[in-house]
């Protein structure tokens, strides 16, 4: 008999689409899972009595023991159709806060303060401790509001280098997974400019065979395909529009040298192609893998052609992490119109990886 995975949700912004979002999924995740929830209850409390909900819950003693280490508060949560017997649960997850001092009277729906960030932070924390120590198998993030973060005093730019720095591990990269196209960012959350005056022959390389190799391993496909997006329009035209290709030129070679090195699969690395070409080709089939160097370089195509089935996936941690690749959407929130597609597709993705991780062995965090 398959064991089923533990899937630690964090809840995101309590304020933000997320709740909703949770609570209108987990039947359809509980078919494939078991779920641990982390977050404030305030969140789904703040949803309590608005029109237009698709589901009823309430809230049991909870299961099982909850984790020894955490000082929170433990709750049982159960989904049941709305006017349907409330016996007849649909879904359930063991539900933690961690900051239950953070009430519904502290949160506005729709709108990031202080208090939802740092009830944000410290469940993103808490999940991820929990996945670190083995007790769940895999971690999916609903979206968290950076500036809510920074007025509760975390200066963090996202979820991605936030649970590097928890997982001590040296590199990370925010990859994105769909049917159509797979995009790896050289870099996340930083100015354009920044991003050319820091650009680095070795430091693309390392990008280049750190995401290559993670990619064979996650989906054990030897003649892996990498493009290298340029970073000038048509790639420079030689030199015509910018000498930045030069240095990518190098970097591929780097990236190339790198596994003539070692013993395993070799994947083929070419490039720089211009960036407004690669992900049509790479849609097309004839890449496996765009890196892409800027944030807004490569999003702007995944979010174009996989709207909805485009997942977060982010390489280098010592566990499994998936999200959404939406926002907090708070003009949405509490409206029951946020669409779950998006969750649903990470959560199944983490599901899927936890599966091939217990062939292969776990993610390998930190590995070049």
């Amino acid at each position: 008999m398959v064991r089923r995975s533990n899937i630690a949700i964090s809840l995101g912004d309590p304020c933000g689409i997320g709740p909703e979002l949770l609570l209108g999924s987990l039947p359809a995740i509980c078919a494939s899972s078991d779920v641990t929830v982390v977050g404030a209850r305030a969140g789904a409390d703040l949803l309590e009595g608005l029109a237009g909900a698709g589901v009823a819950w309430r809230w049991v003693e909870p299961s099982g023991r909850r984790p020894p280490a955490f000082s929170g508060r433990a709750y049982g949560l159960q989904v049941h159709a709305i006017g349907g017997p409330p016996d007849q649960v649909l879904g359930e997850a063991l539900w933690l806060d961690p900051t239950p001092e953070i009430g519904v009277d502290q949160l506005k729906l729709g709108k990031g303060t202080a208090a939802s960030g740092r009830a944000t932070v410290e469940a993103i924390r808490v999940a991820a401790q929990l996945t670190l120590s083995g007790a769940t198998d895999a971690l999916v993030t609903l979206p968290m509001a950076k500036s809510a973060a920074h007025l509760a005093g975390y200066p963090i730019p996202g979820h991605t280098e936030f649970l590097r720095d928890l997982s001590g591990v040296p590199i990370t990269r925010m990859a994105f997974v769909s049917p159509r196209l797979n995009v790896v960012l050289h870099t996340v959350h930083q100015s354009l400019r920044s991003v050319v005056e820091g650009l680095d022959a070795e430091a693309v390389a390392e990008t280049l065979t750190f995401s290559a190799r993670q990619f064979i391993r996650l989906t054990g496909k030897a003649d892996l395909r990498v493009a290298l997006c340029a970073m000038n329009p048509h790639a420079g035209e030689q030199g015509a529009f910018g000498g930045e290709e030069r240095l990518l030129e190098a970097a591929l070679s780097q990236a190339t040298a790198a596994f003539s090195l070692s013993v395993g699969p070799t994947p083929a690395f070419s490039g720089p192609w211009p960036s407004d070409s690669v992900f049509q080709r790479a849609a097309r089939r004839e890449f496996d893998l765009v890196v892409a160097l800027y944030h807004d370089q490569g999003l702007i195509p995944v979010k174009l052609l996989e709207p909805a089935r485009a997942v977060n996936l982010t390489l280098g941690l010592p566990f499994i992490r998936t999200s959404p690749d939406h926002g907090t959407a708070f003009d949405k929130a509490g409206k029951w119109i946020a669409d779950p597609e998006n969750f649903l597709e990470a959560t199944a993705l983490a599901v899927r990886l936890c599966r091939g991780a217990r062939q292969t062995g776990p993610p390998s965090g930190g590995e070049a």
